[in-house]
């Protein structure tokens, strides 16, 4: 009886309107990785505002950021689990969002609005991580555990997708040819790359409403129960970490492996428009465009790579990103000058465009993957107090990039090249240690118990009745 009853729960069609109105609130979302810190406003910032200073004081914002979602991001999430309120929060921190985007218009192409850009910057950067504990955590409420792969890919992919139109919108309106661009829009005072910040800020509401005014069912409502105090909240993460070693290694092992995998992800982006325009020839338009290239590249690697996780598991789909990234990578690294290639002359320009989007193509499923990982591991009740710890390890080693090309140069005076370069040999090594970290992970059977004083195990245990089915799909 129970056995018939959870399988036609597992075959149950998922609310194919809900996972779209999810979906389109990270298409809105692209608005903050892809236009503000990547392609557009940090560019903005580290170029134009103070080319001397920006980098400097915009990585220190960032660091800080860092430090506090590192502190704060597991409480946050906890507690928004113990009052059933993942939506409301999301809610709140994206109006947030919203509000310090569209407030970036006002950073003017002075040395003195540096503070002022670097502070909107590390704000949004903070509470958008903010927004995606719960966010990341709604997966559990609305996929099961048989289909969270495909779920997750689809959330994914829309995101690179929104991103690709929304760096459209801005490259042919506003930044390709002569002034006056659309509406008569000057580039005095920079006014067509600070009105790309209004652009963004509308962008992100108008499509993340419809999930924002939309009632989502929790799962596991029954468990909501009183929020513990901040001090509580902070005694719980230490002795759900301790358990986490004792009782449940897979889940241990996963989240320490992917923290470090992940930057090397991050690095891909964060960097790619830096070694773009240092060693591979590429202006910023042409870093617009391509950056246009990549997410469609990156869009259609995490949809695919969602259904075939599906199949045969994440681990498998994540480990196959690794190595091709690690392989990509190093044959990039020595495309920095003309090269033959079976009698053809590939230039450095060239190089970027063909392995820069081969880069594009693994990091996309690498990263829907180890969401959906974690959402196969995650107790309904306690989703976003996993998902923030997801996002505290991934922060506590966001430093070990930068960490990296600093020790890989050493004291020894190098040229801007060989400085860039650098960045290469650091995210191989990255990529390098996370996939030898994730040989101690095997791939989830049944979502972890998350016991206060130790969790039950997400690679192996018997799971939770509710979800036995979907787990036996796994086993």
């Amino acid at each position: 009886m129970t056995s018939t009853s959870s399988t036609q729960t597992a075959q149950a069609p998922l609310n194919k309107a809900l996972i779209a109105k999810w979906s389109l609130w990270s298409w809105g979302n692209a608005t903050v990785s892809a236009v503000m810190v990547t392609f557009v406003f940090g560019y903005y910032i580290t170029t134009v505002v103070d080319p001397n200073d920006g980098t400097f004081w915009l990585s220190t914002g960032y660091t800080i950021a860092g430090i506090i979602i590192a502190l704060t991001a597991p409480i946050i999430g906890q507690r928004a689990d113990r009052g059933g309120k993942r939506k409301l929060w999301l809610s709140i921190h994206t109006l947030i969002i919203v509000g310090l985007v569209a407030s970036c218009f006002f950073v003017r192409p002075e040395a003195g609005y540096l503070a002022l850009g670097v502070t909107l910057m590390a704000s949004m950067t903070l509470f958008d991580e903010f927004a995606n504990v719960n966010y990341n955590a709604m997966i559990t409420d609305i996929s099961d555990h048989r289909r969270m792969g495909r779920v997750s890919g689809i959330g994914w992919g829309a995101g690179y997708l929104g991103g690709i139109v929304i760096l459209a919108i801005a490259l042919f309106t506003l930044v390709l040819g002569d002034p006056p661009y659309i509406f008569g829009i000057t580039d005095d005072d920079a006014l067509n790359v600070r009105i790309v910040a209004i652009v963004a800020a509308v962008w992100h509401l108008v499509f993340a409403l419809p999930l924002l005014l939309t009632k989502v069912p929790t799962a596991d409502q029954d468990t909501v129960q009183k929020r513990p105090s901040i001090l509580e909240s902070y005694r719980r993460l230490i002795r759900v970490l301790i358990g986490l070693w004792r009782e449940d290694r897979n889940t241990f092992w996963f989240l320490i492996s992917s923290a470090v995998y992940r930057d090397g992800l991050s690095a891909v982006f964060t960097y790619g428009a830096v070694l773009g325009g240092a060693i591979y020839g590429l202006g910023f338009q042409e870093i617009m465009m391509f950056g246009i290239a990549g997410n469609v590249v990156a869009a259609l690697g995490a949809i695919v790579g969602g259904f075939l996780e599906d199949k045969v598991g994440p681990r498998k789909v994540i480990a196959t990103c690794i190595m091709s990234l690690i392989g990509v990578a190093v044959i990039l690294y020595f495309f920095d000058v003309e090269r033959v290639v079976l009698g053809a002359e590939i230039t450095p320009f060239m190089a970027f465009w063909i392995f820069g989007l081969f880069l594009c193509l693994f990091v996309g499923p690498a990263q829907a993957s180890s969401r959906a990982f974690l959402g196969r591991l995650a107790p309904p009740d306690r989703a976003a107090e996993l998902f923030g710890l997801y996002a505290t390890t991934g922060r506590s080693v966001g430093f070990i990039t930068s960490a990296l090309i600093m020790l890989i140069l050493g004291a020894e005076a190098t040229t801007d090249e060989g400085a860039d370069k650098a960045i290469i040999v650091a995210i191989i090594v990255v990529f390098a240690v996370g996939l030898a970290l994730l040989s101690q992970v095997r791939n989830p059977t049944g979502p972890a118990k998350m016991r206060e004083h130790g969790v039950g195990s997400g690679g192996g245990e018997t799971p939770p009745p509710s979800r036995s089915a979907d787990a036996e799909h796994h086993a």
